[in-house]
């Protein structure tokens, strides 16, 4: 192979919005909005969790990580894309793109394992609620939630390394709105077998393996508030898990669609949309759903906002105490870890 034909591309072509160029001022006015809801709902729910000692509990302490994680996510790709849609060239360098892929992966694969996380946490409330607060204590969190982080990070070291290791042969047109793992592999000039092994094999362990453990924890969730008699507990511990499991239908779906699959079956224009779903729209999604569906976050969010509203009027604030008729998860108060 020639030598010239191997040098590293000093810059990629972002080809993913040559489809709507007539409309890129409404689809920048979108993507803002969706930039600015994202960042407003997510910063909500971690102000309103760390303010409210009501959500001192681990449910919540996964939530806020959640947050946080979402915000990172978007703030890797979006505020490029948006870059990209005011100029007339539309590009990303090497290194920003190996940096994009770097952290966008990293977020997206710890996102896979704290969702697994979260469902365990709602299987013991609900399966073992006398032990709750012994099983996920302060410390136990702490490291659950470290966890994700790293194992989030390590699974996008070893991509990014394989990834930026193949030769591109000069190709630097990227057919998409970011710099991601199939569409790069699409440009590469040489056998990407070991890094679709890669992908399919690492999959199993940051993709599958979490959702296995996801739908094992719901099987016993419903198996236990199936056996519950009273109506009123079985709806309350239903509304427990409802907004977790909706997030992850959402975001599994998207997700394992885009990277746990071969690259032969990759199609550009269908994966775009994918793409933009669990990049996007879910991070969005998310703070909604969480608080259209969880009455204690609702509440909280309300109580700050009478709180702040007080101390504007300059009338004082009352801070109101956690009712444990109001803490109760399957008919048991649970003490506070935070």
């Amino acid at each position: 192979m020639d030598v010239k034909n191997q040098t590293i591309p000093s810059e990629f072509i972002i080809l993913g919005f040559s489809n709507i160029m007539e409309f890129q001022e409404i689809f920048f006015g979108i993507l803002l909005l969706i930039y600015l809801t994202t960042l407003a709902g997510n910063i909500g729910i971690i102000v309103v969790t760390r303010l409210d000692v009501c959500l001192h509990k681990p449910m919540y302490f996964f939530l806020m990580n959640l947050s946080f994680l979402d915000i990172c996510y978007t703030s890797t790709t979006v505020p490029k894309m948006l870059e990209n849609l005011s100029m007339e060239k539309k590009t990303i360098s090497y290194v920003g793109c190996i940096t994009q892929l770097y952290f966008f992966v990293s977020f997206v694969g710890t996102e896979c394992v704290l969702l697994a996380v979260m469902a365990y946490d709602r299987y013991v409330a609900i399966c073992n609620p006398l032990r709750y607060t012994i099983i996920m204590s302060k410390m136990v969190c702490g490291n659950l939630a470290a966890s994700c982080w790293i194992a989030g990070m390590a699974n996008s070291a070893i991509h990014t390394y394989f990834t930026f290791r193949l030769p591109f042969c000069g190709a630097n047109e990227l057919n998409y709105f970011f710099c991601d793992i199939p569409p790069l592999l699409s440009l590469a000039c040489a056998d990407t077998s070991i890094n679709e092994a890669t992908l399919l094999t690492i999959g199993v362990f940051i993709g599958w393996t979490p959702f296995l453990c996801i739908i094992m924890s719901y099987i016993y969730i419903i198996s236990t508030i199936l056996k519950i008699r009273s109506t009123k507990g079985r709806h309350k511990a239903f509304s427990t898990c409802g907004s977790h499991l909706t997030m992850v239908l959402l975001y599994y779906g998207s997700a394992i669609f885009t990277y746990v699959r071969p690259i032969s079956s990759y199609s550009l224009n269908k994966d775009r949309l994918v793409s933009m779903l669990y990049s996007f729209v879910t991070p969005m999604l998310n703070p909604i759903i969480y608080t259209l569906k969880n009455k204690e976050v609702k509440s909280a969010l309300k109580k700050v906002l009478k709180t702040r509203r007080a101390l504007k009027n300059e009338k004082g604030s009352t801070n109101s105490k956690c009712d444990p008729r109001n803490e109760e998860q399957m008919g048991v108060h649970q003490n506070k870890l935070y």
